[in-house]
């Protein structure tokens, strides 16, 4: 469902997969091949969110912000997270049920599942972050690089499928 805030409309690029259940309001933008599965609800009432290309968000996940959000191409929102950051950088895995309540995380991070990530927190690129509060406990390794690429092509993938199945 795609619905104006102040009359601007979402904007939705035509190979983004957007499912029929998700809820997405006002001045957002879906680049090409991200998906929006559903449950999911981007509301940008405040500030203007972009989704990267690539980018996933999985069922029952809310992305809003008080200001602008940025979330960077080839990253993975899991299910039922509340990101609520004002930037999410590129190659970023955010476990399901984690919360991550303003702030900015960097590029090629893992936040795990049930982490939260507290107000005003910085997260730098290449950082495993898990806990709540959240901590980096560590940098990433390849095979965390590998397993993020492998999420953001199974949804790429999937959306594909679901696209050419008319299943919107």
């Amino acid at each position: 469902m795609l619905r104006p805030f102040q009359g601007v409309w979402p904007q939705i690029d035509p190979e983004a997969y957007v499912s029929e259940f998700a809820c997405i309001i006002g001045n957002v933008e879906v680049r090409a091949n991200a998906s929006i599965w559903p449950g999911a609800v981007i509301r940008a009432d405040t500030g203007r969110i972009v989704i990267g290309e690539n980018t996933c968000i999985q069922d029952n996940s809310t992305v809003h912000a008080d200001r602008d959000c940025q979330i960077g191409p080839n990253s993975a929102i899991g299910h039922n997270v509340l990101c609520h950051a004002d930037t999410v950088g590129s190659f970023v895995l955010i476990g399901s049920g984690s919360t991550v309540n303003g702030g900015t995380i960097g590029d090629y991070c893992i936040v795990g599942s049930g982490a939260v990530i507290l107000e005003g927190e910085e997260i730098p690129s290449y950082s495993m972050v898990t806990g709540v509060p959240g901590k980096i406990r560590g940098k990433i390794r390849e095979k965390h690089v590998q397993l993020i690429q492998g999420v953001v092509k199974d949804y790429i993938e999937k959306a594909r499928i679901y696209r050419s199945e008319n299943l919107v």
